[in-house]
């Protein structure tokens, strides 16, 4: 299914929101008010038709263009994403509505949370795509790849899952090696072009018409 984005106009948004969206939720004194909610347990009979829960986390799904287009290829697989930016989870949602697609849901909230509504062992892929590179040293509190949520992905992937990680940022690629050899419990690889099979991204399109190289892995459970 080709999904037409003209019926859907992409409303101008910033690439970052407001910092301290990125911030966990127990580093706050005073909440801001704008704050991405909590989530503790989904009702996944309001975003899978099936009532399933997610197979498949998408992590940061940015605009969607990845989340919808994997949906799509995969209708059998239920696909859920979380964005910080609560314009864009709304655009995208809108689009899941306008083309009755059913096996793709998107989700407003800060993964830096933690993970509580998906189950145990349940996810067979996860993907962790062009996240925020937050260059400065006083500002990596707020890159999500960091050993809790590494914990959380260990938790709830299967023994055969595998987790797709994509930068274009060396430094970025470096840092997230050095957490998951922290925690320890998990495999990583460099991804030939042969073993990647996944649709492309936004960001993976623009950095192929710019001819910006990046970096493809695969992390599987040891």
């Amino acid at each position: 299914m080709k999904i037409d984005y003209k019926k859907y106009p992409t409303p101008r948004m910033r690439h970052h929101t407001a910092p301290n969206l990125y911030v966990r939720y127990e580093d706050f004194k005073v909440l801001p008010r704008y704050y991405p909610p909590l989530q503790q347990n989904i009702d996944w009979a309001l975003y899978f038709s099936n009532n399933q829960p997610p197979n498949v986390l998408d992590i940061g799904c940015g605009r969607g263009g990845f989340l919808l287009e994997f949906a799509t290829q995969f209708p059998e697989t239920n696909i859920f994403g979380l964005e910080v930016r609560k314009q864009a989870v709304e655009w995208i949602d809108d689009i899941i509505t306008g083309e009755g697609i059913d096996n793709a849901g998107v989700l407003w909230y800060n993964s830096s949370n933690g993970l509580p509504f998906i189950q145990n062992e349940s996810l067979e892929s996860a993907f962790y795509f062009f996240p925020d590179p937050w260059h400065k040293k006083k500002h990596r509190k707020r890159r999500a790849f960091n050993i809790d949520l590494v914990n959380e992905l260990y938790r709830t992937m299967s023994s055969t899952g595998t987790l797709f990680l994509m930068t274009d940022v060396p430094e970025v690629d470096s840092y997230q090696q050095e957490v998951l050899n922290v925690h320890g419990g998990f495999n990583f690889k460099y991804s030939l072009v042969d073993e990647w099979s996944l649709p492309l991204t936004d960001h993976e399109n623009f950095s192929l018409k710019k001819g910006i190289p990046y970096i493809r892995a695969v992390v599987t459970k040891r």
